[in-house]
């Protein structure tokens, strides 16, 4: 893919349930892996609820088959950063596909860093059937993300600002 080239991501739960779809933009790829734009306007959209961003947002894909999704939001937004525990992202043509793990570690403006969702991710062990694997694959991802988070190892650094401005 080229920069500008658009692309479409789909979220799924596990055992191919929908959640989150929106269309963006293709921004460029660097060390951390590939980098993905959606700008103010953003429509996005899951069974139940859907919103017209007004923020905007860069994704980054990460390398090596990891375990994450990690979003990173223009001061507008309510969180910095929030990074969805995820299967690894897989590419169809320019569709992005993920199953969502429901664990997100996320860091508000304020610099407020916390896991979120782990009733959710408890309950939908059972009811989804998450294998003992995923279950471990999560909760790992989760483990690593969030201590990275708190060092603001790169990319959970500013890394990301050099994307964002990519929106403007």
């Amino acid at each position: 893919m080229h920069p500008g080239t658009p692309i479409r991501v789909e979220i799924t739960k596990w055992g191919e349930r929908p959640h989150w779809t929106y269309e963006g933009t293709w921004l460029g790829s660097d060390e951390h892996g590939e980098w993905l734009g959606f700008p103010v306007g953003t429509h996005y959209q899951r069974p139940g609820m859907e919103f017209v961003a007004n923020f905007g947002s860069v994704v980054l894909v990460p390398r090596g088959g990891r375990a994450f999704l990690a979003g990173f939001n223009d001061e507008r937004a309510v969180a910095r950063m929030y990074v969805d525990m995820a299967t690894p992202a897989q590419w169809d043509g320019t569709v992005l596909r993920s199953v969502d793990l429901d664990l997100d570690v996320v860091m508000l403006q304020d610099g407020t860093i916390y896991l979120d969702d782990e009733d959710e991710f408890t309950e939908h062990q059972t009811a989804y059937g998450y294998p003992a694997e995923i279950v471990a694959m999560a909760e790992s991802s989760a483990s690593r993300v969030l201590a990275a988070v708190r060092a603001k190892e790169p990319p959970f650094d500013d890394t990301a600002q050099r994307w964002l401005d990519l929106l403007v």
